[in-house]
């Protein structure tokens, strides 16, 4: 097994092209590595090293189920409620630091001289991923980047955010589900929309097209495969494609 340090992740992310003040989103595995010196830390302080205190790096920390609905609406405690979503955003949301989002199924966890900005407004996102959201604001940027860490296609949740865009009706469930947000020991109720699952999408189908046009850069470090996508063409070019085949991006 490969064994990697943060120093050697560090200087990768560099040669990788990440700059410095970039604004990132990082789905990440950590054993996509092999074994790193430190875990879940080494890579998280790698990466807040790559993009400066002058950047800003956001991680998903979501709890959303397939389950939830109306007749099982969420119950979201920022401080309590852990994500399913990977070992580094689960140690990552815990450093004192790092702000999370108050979002009953798709809360993020962020830390960098952005990370209020990036995340006070998604408690107010009428569906998860709209434009107030953090996965919103940060396909907006120009700075704004994606960070693919060992993971794929699947794991882009800005792919969310333009299917909402693009009122995608596979995509979301009808009306409201009344959702309960526990903020300093308070139950406070609010109205949300919340993802419909059961359709199977095929995110890689858009890789071709940004390699052609120099959305991505890939690396390895380790033995993992580190790609970083330019967020705002992620957003660009997928709603472009989305609005000529509103399924472009489901499996059927």
């Amino acid at each position: 097994m490969t064994t990697i340090s943060s120093n050697e992740i560090h200087a990768a992310l560099g040669d990788l092209g990440l700059p410095t003040g970039a604004r990132i989103l990082m789905h990440s595995s950590l054993s996509s590595f092999g074994h790193v010196d430190g875990g879940a830390d080494a890579v998280i302080d790698a990466v807040l090293k790559a993009v400066d205190s002058s950047g800003t790096v956001v991680v998903p920390t979501l709890t959303a189920t397939a389950l939830h609905s109306p007749n099982d609406p969420p119950v979201f405690d920022p401080v309590n409620s852990a994500c399913w979503t990977g070992r580094i955003p689960e140690t990552f949301r815990k450093r004192p630091e790092a702000i999370r989002s108050l979002h009953p199924t798709h809360s993020v966890a962020a830390i960098g001289p952005d990370a209020e900005e990036l995340t006070s407004d998604h408690t107010f996102s009428i569906s998860p991923c709209d434009e107030k959201s953090p996965f919103g604001k940060l396909a907006q940027l120009e700075n704004g980047y994606v960070l693919l860490v060992g993971v794929g296609y699947d794991s882009v949740t800005t792919f969310h955010h333009v299917e909402e865009l693009a009122a995608a009706d596979y995509h979301m469930q009808k009306g409201f589900t009344k959702a309960t947000l526990v903020i300093d020991g308070e139950n406070i109720e609010r109205h949300y929309m919340l993802h419909q699952w059961g359709t199977a999408r095929d995110f890689n189908i858009m890789q071709p097209l940004f390699i052609e046009r120099g959305v991505q850069k890939m690396t390895r470090i380790g033995d993992s495969e580190v790609r970083l996508l330019h967020a705002p063409s992620i957003r660009q070019i997928t709603l472009e494609c989305l609005r000529s085949d509103s399924r472009i991006l489901c499996k059927d």
